[in-house]
């Protein structure tokens, strides 16, 4: 029944005659985005499993996907939380924009006060009738400077500890009082941003569960996040493929030494991998977990040491760079340009996404049951709270 659909489909809509947006929406419409989402919502109800033989098939056929380096935060984090917490409405209004990329989106998540800790998020929400009213800042945003769309985490109650205070939404960044301005990295590049919030209306109909249990719709975003970042499909995948690739053809930088530094990284990355490929079994019966967390960590430590590994092996050529000319790209690429450019890059690989600290400290709580880090701000009104 899968196949013929997906012949259907192509048959329907030839991949090579119609465009890339109206290929996806027919495959949303046939339900062969999220196989595993219900029907009428990109899916057929099936085990998640079957998502990987639905791609397989489509990458036979030279079908096009979605553009997942432009709507990695749609796709990867908004769509799961939309389809698990979401109202029907939303789903129906949202997940096909999303999936054909007609709407990009961002994350509307970390503040210049409130980034490891994210439960100290003080822009404010204020309701009005069944309109929200928006205010605050806004930091380390990717892609704000070409998304429609926007997730978001405001206080929405100062009166409660900070956890239960906060409240998600979805926002139109075509908003008049949304102001996108960039950041430049040490790459040159503005992939960043920073966002400012004046006077953002919202509607009552787009807040993503009930007020004030914004903390736990966030967790579900930012386990899907982790996941999407910290896990790789393939052998060789990401950055110990690019520097495996360069060993086989560059006899010059091989050395004894460096040959067992480079397959301590390919082994750290397999077994990486592998578990990946477990943690993705076990989503298939639920939503992630916390295990997610220790994926993405193991993600930004090996990218930075398999960068660095890079470098040392080829310092002539890793200590140029291409071009520091800040420009805002379209999209997120750790592996673009050259050596130099993914050393630099990956820096920030233990930042975003959550914080290499905070994640240590999750995988230690949650994962191993080891006793909580004292907090001396529990149980004290946000309002209360030093700052």
């Amino acid at each position: 029944m899968l196949r013929q659909r997906v012949d259907e489909l192509l048959a329907t809509h030839d991949p090579a005659t119609v465009s890339t947006t109206e290929f996806l929406g027919a495959r949303f419409d046939a339900g062969l985005a999220w196989v595993h989402f219900p029907e009428g919502h990109g899916g057929l109800g099936l085990p998640q499993e079957y998502n990987d033989l639905v791609e397989t098939w489509m990458d036979e056929a030279g079908a096009p996907g979605p553009e997942r380096s432009r709507n990695g935060i749609g796709l990867g984090m908004v769509a799961p939380t939309i389809m698990a917490i979401g109202t029907k409405e939303q789903q129906e209004k949202y997940l096909r924009p999303l999936y054909t990329c007609e709407e990009i989106w961002c994350q509307l998540f970390s503040e210049p006060g409130a980034g490891s800790d994210l439960a100290a998020v003080a822009t404010k929400a204020v309701l009005s009738g069944d309109t929200w009213t928006v205010d605050g800042q806004k930091v380390w945003t990717s892609g704000a400077h070409h998304a429609k769309r926007a997730i978001l985490v405001a206080r929405t109650d100062i009166e409660v500890p900070k956890h239960a205070g906060l409240t998600y939404f979805l926002v139109d960044m075509e908003d008049p009082g949304i102001e996108v301005r960039p950041l430049r990295q040490i790459t040159g590049e503005a992939e960043f941003n920073e966002v400012f919030l004046n006077g953002v209306t919202i509607p009552d109909a787009d807040r993503v569960g009930e007020t004030g249990e914004g903390w736990r719709v966030a967790t579900t975003t930012l386990n899907n996040e982790r996941v999407a970042i910290g896990s790789g499909a393939d052998r060789e995948a990401g950055h110990i493929g690019v520097l495996a690739e360069k060993w086989r053809k560059n006899p010059a930088i091989r050395s004894e030494a460096a040959y067992h530094e480079l397959m301590h990284w390919w082994i750290e990355a397999e077994v990486t991998r592998l578990t990946g490929e477990r943690l993705r079994q076990q989503l298939e019966v639920g939503q992630p977990g916390p295990e997610g967390s220790a994926m993405k960590l193991a993600f930004a430590t090996q990218a930075q040491a398999i960068t660095g590994l890079a470098i040392e092996l080829d310092p002539d050529h890793g200590l140029l760079y291409d071009d520091w000319t800040m420009h805002r790209p379209d999209s997120t690429d750790f592996l673009g340009r050259d050596v130099g450019f993914r050393y630099l890059r990956a820096k920030g690989n233990s930042l975003e996404g959550g914080s290499s600290e905070i994640l240590r400290n999750v995988v230690a709580e949650r994962v191993l049951g080891l006793p909580a880090e004292q907090r001396l701000d529990k149980g004290i009104p946000f309002k209360d709270v030093p700052r």
